[in-house]
């Protein structure tokens, strides 16, 4: 397999707080190659929206990222100045936001805003600016382009505000798109829409999607691989049909069976029982120990590595590192 495009090493992100200081991103290794669909799942607040925008470097103040590599096309980007950082974000990395209402700027027209990546990294011309934009508008199924590029995003819906953020993500041609909980605040027939656009735009224009969202049925739709994360960490990495049919770790099978099933009555929907750790005090072993109920003495004291080797499927987890 050729090398990886984007690769997260042990990255670390924190927040001080009055309290103390939250684990936001505690530890997190994966890997993104060259045109496939990475799935990133977990709950609300299991650090997978900080993870994106650590990718970023886009963390809001006060957090910081404390340890940890991200290399791109080979480069760390935690070595590089902001400068550079600027030039590579919209480029040849971009990013879709979870709400569109709040991620365009209500002052500037919309064809104003998908302009603004090619007017600051490409050297084009006012004119050859406009015809890609309209383009782009075109392909992500806005009609009219031409006499819409002048409205407000007010006056698009939820979904148009949405395809007009793919389209200034793509604007000018990324390697890598991080779709950050793309569907969230549409509705469902809408949803499938943009999913269906935008792996149809992965395979034209030949990107990477590192995909982020909490609904199992999204991974199983879009994605080549998924990690599972928890608490800050990523507990299972798998190729999405292996995660489906072989769930090892106790939050992955848990959230397995949380999902309704259409053929078979059930009188409550199943929950995982306990709550999430305080990542202040985090605990000083696995992170989902005190809602197991496989979990022992060395799960209470020690932290599970990720590891494994068949079919590329790992687990943080040492009952199953005893199979």
């Amino acid at each position: 397999m050729e090398d990886p495009l984007l690769i997260v090493e042990r990255l670390k992100t924190h927040f001080p707080t009055r309290y103390g200081t939250v684990r936001a991103v505690d530890d997190v290794d994966f890997e993104v190659y060259k045109g496939e669909t990475f799935g990133l799942i977990g709950e609300s607040g299991c650090g997978k929206s900080m993870t994106a925008l650590s990718i970023m470097r886009l963390i809001p103040t006060p957090g910081n990222i404390v340890a940890g590599k991200i290399l791109f096309k080979g480069n760390n980007l935690l070595k590089i100045s902001e400068e550079e950082m600027r030039s590579i974000r919209g480029e040849e990395m971009s990013m879709i936001f979870q709400d569109p209402m709040t991620s365009l700027n209500p002052v500037f027209n919309i064809g104003y805003q998908v302009d603004e990546p090619l007017i600051f990294h490409k050297k084009m011309g006012k004119k050859s600016i406009v015809e890609r934009t309209l383009e782009m508008l075109g392909k992500v199924g806005i009609p009219s382009a031409s006499s819409r590029r002048g409205n407000y995003p007010h006056q698009f819906s939820g979904g148009m505000r949405q395809r007009a953020m793919i389209a200034m993500a793509l604007n000018c041609d990324p390697d890598l798109l991080i779709a950050d909980e793309p569907t969230t605040a549409l509705d469902v027939t809408i949803q499938a829409q943009i999913l269906e656009l935008i792996k149809g735009l992965k395979e034209e224009f030949g990107l990477s999607v590192l995909l982020i969202t909490h609904n199992m049925g999204v991974i199983a739709e879009m994605c080549d691989r998924v990690a599972v994360m928890y608490a800050g960490k990523i507990v299972e990495v798998a190729e999405t049909k292996e995660l489906f049919e072989k769930p090892l770790h106790p939050y992955t099978r848990g959230l397995m069976m949380c999902l309704p099933k259409v053929n078979q009555w059930q009188d409550r929907l199943y929950s995982i029982d306990g709550t999430v750790p305080n990542l202040v005090d985090a605990p000083a072993g696995c992170y989902f120990s005190n809602r197991c109920k496989q979990a022992n003495k060395q799960c209470l004291t020690e932290k599970p590595p990720l590891c494994g080797e068949e079919n590329n499927h790992l687990v943080a987890c040492f009952e199953q590192m005893k199979k």
